[in-house]
């Protein structure tokens, strides 16, 4: 066709184009593009997130020899998916080895996710949510999960050996205490998918827990007779249920989830601590915070498949009155402490129902540190020794309630081996 005669029809096509409704189904059949591609590394898993405009069909295989993972996409853009997936995968990543794109056939693409070692793969679609369109989720979870108490177990025996200074002799015919280790599990809030709040300045909740969690686990550790663990040390998510379950697998003596309020007000301003209400929250502030923290797994994204094996334990009983007077505890000396290093939003412990405060049997508190929608706070959240403060001052708080109040598990439970003392524990768990 003479370069004139295309040059009439293009215009011609355009016109019509402005035309509404009339080519519409032919416009439908383009390939989606990839909005981003977005590869989440942990210990725990390792998450694949594709986003899209509209909701995309695929399907997913596993294939050995070597072990990889291949996702069939249909009508996808192959130019987008190629320059999304490249260089996505970290080296150190526990389980994605790396990321390939290929044509399939006319009308699919296929996204090969070459792995470290066999794993058992996870993938669903999330529906548009918050700045989120369509989501496609792949999580690769390992065949053996790691066990955290095992870990623990193995730093412990690899850390450097004690002082050699003489011990304390009990006074005489008095039988010595058994040898006790507090842990405390340090809940990053948010991660991942799931940003959380943001400031004025772009500061993202996810960030300010996890660097005021690192130092509140490294003040913790450098007590004698206290460990800690983190739900997350780095950037994805936990799903809140998971993040409960943690806490139970080492024996937790104490949960203590670290966040950074928003509010609809820029004023709002001030720490709060909270612990979990069986009645409804303590006030309107309280319920629509519990509210959007509850909303976590919606933004960060939960298989709603797969059903939680420990979501019945978590949820069901919550008859805990014992647990919760213990967090309550807790909770006024936290707050106490925190009053030290700047304003309190409210003076007392308000109670809502955090989903991640459901513990049956370990005390749990969450604690905001500031209001990062608060221009002045949200500076003061990103300052490290402004972070520093108020680990510390968590963490004062902490040694006053064990000072006080002791561990709530039963020593004996834990370490004597007592008959009586562990049926009560197991009644008490169970």
């Amino acid at each position: 066709m003479p370069d004139g005669a295309r040059a009439r029809v293009l215009r011609a096509l355009s016109a019509l184009a402005l035309l509404p409704g009339l080519l519409l189904p032919a416009l439908a059949g383009a390939d989606e593009r990839i909005r981003s591609l977005r590869v989440w590394p942990s210990q725990d898993y390792t998450r694949i997130t594709i986003e899209t405009a509209a909701e995309v069909r695929y399907e997913l295989t596993s294939l050995k020899g070597p072990e990889r993972l291949v996702l069939d996409l249909e009508r996808v853009d192959f130019l987008s998916i190629v320059d999304q997936s490249a260089n996505k995968v970290l080296g150190d990543d526990p389980y994605v080895a790396a990321l390939r794109a290929g044509r399939f056939k006319p009308g699919a693409v296929r996204l090969v996710v070459d792995l470290k070692g066999e794993a058992k793969p996870q993938v669903f679609t999330l529906k548009p949510i918050g700045e989120y369109g369509h989501r496609l989720v792949i999580d690769v979870y390992p065949v053996v999960p790691p066990d955290p108490l095992m870990a623990l177990l193995q730093k412990k025996e690899t850390a450097e050996p004690p002082s050699a200074a003489e011990p304390r002799k009990p006074a005489a015919g008095a039988k010595a205490p058994p040898a006790r280790v507090l842990t405390v599990v340090v809940d990053a809030g948010h991660g991942g998918e799931d940003p959380g709040a943001r400031g004025h300045r772009g500061t993202y909740e996810k960030n300010v827990t996890l660097a005021i969690a690192r130092r509140l686990k490294g003040l913790v550790d450098a007590e004698p007779g206290m460990r800690a663990v983190l739900t997350r040390d780095g950037d994805y998510f936990i799903p809140l249920a998971a993040r409960v379950d943690k806490a139970r697998r080492v024996k937790a003596d104490l949960f203590v989830s670290i966040h950074a309020d928003a509010y609809l007000m820029p004023h709002a301003r001030g720490s709060s601590v909270f612990a979990l209400s069986e009645r409804g929250a303590t006030s309107t502030a309280a319920r629509w915070l519990a509210k959007r923290e509850n909303e976590a797994d919606l933004v960060g994204g939960v298989n709603l498949d797969v059903k939680d094996r420990y979501l019945a334990e978590t949820l069901l009983d919550l008859s805990q009155t014992a647990t919760i007077n213990d967090s309550l505890k807790v909770g006024r000396a936290v707050l106490a402490e925190l009053g030290e290093v700047g304003a309190l939003h409210k003076a007392h412990v308000e109670q809502a129902g955090f989903a991640v405060l459901k513990s049956p049997d370990i005390p749990s508190i969450l604690v905001e540190t500031a209001f990062i929608s608060n221009p002045e706070e949200e500076k003061r959240l990103g300052d490290a020794a402004y972070q520093e403060r108020l680990a510390r001052a968590v963490l004062a708080g902490i040694k006053n309630y064990f000072a006080r109040s002791g561990p709530a598990r039963t020593i004996a439970a834990d370490d004597s081996g007592d008959d009586a003392a562990a049926k009560a524990r197991a009644t008490r768990r169970n």
